[in-house]
């Protein structure tokens, strides 16, 4: 079910709905991609995580690879929003389809890396999750901010106030869905975290 739901998120988010709904082609960007590492991403890893496609049961260093794979997608989100990437991606479909490709997979990346294995590792790899999950929401709310305060229009020409607008706005999407979903999922991870060790704690004190 959370598979189908992932899915169906990303067939709204790569639709023309974006662009139909809200105003400025930079703020429909930022909704699509929003919509991708801070929607589809998660759901479709909870819908993975414990599951035979789940990569924490196939490769050993999972347990410590989240703050790596949050890096990553800091270079991926960061490496697309410079001025010349962005309009290559908004003119060629190509290159578009490469943006949109890599924001899908460094953001399942993070989120499946982040969730916690189970078994031995599982504490270890929720730790880890949290730390991943918290630097990815400070460099969205950062790069969010940047492009939400910056004093001129750096992605379209036209009317200098209409593009910096629409810039201002798409930055403001980025702070708010971005920043605000990898900080609750690291919040929500450090307090499953902190439930299962009082839990693990208990017995271990009783024994005694």
């Amino acid at each position: 079910m959370l598979l189908l739901a992932g899915t169906a998120v990303l067939g709204l988010a790569w639709s023309e709905a974006p662009a139909a709904l809200v105003p400025g082609p930079f703020t429909a960007h930022m909704v699509r991609h929003m919509a991708v590492v801070a929607v589809a991403a998660p759901v479709l890893a909870f819908g993975i995580a414990g599951s035979r496609l789940d990569p924490s049961a196939r490769w050993p260093w999972a347990a410590a690879a989240a703050v790596p794979a949050s890096i990553v997608e800091l270079v991926v989100v960061w490496g697309w929003h410079a001025p010349a990437l962005h309009h290559l991606a908004q003119h060629h479909a190509a290159a578009r389809v490469v943006e949109q490709g890599s924001f899908l997979a460094a953001g399942l990346l993070v989120w499946l890396l982040c969730l916690g294995a189970s078994g031995a590792a599982r504490l270890q790899q929720a730790a880890a999750g949290v730390l991943g999950l918290l630097l990815t929401s400070v460099h969205m709310t950062l790069l969010g901010a940047l492009l939400a305060l910056t004093p001129r229009a750096l992605y379209h020409a036209g009317d200098g106030t209409a593009a910096l607008d629409d810039q201002s706005l798409g930055g403001v999407v980025m702070l708010l869905a971005g920043g605000a979903a990898y900080l609750a999922g690291g919040l929500a991870l450090a307090a499953r975290l902190l439930a299962e060790g009082d839990a693990a704690a208990g017995p271990a004190n009783g024994a005694r």
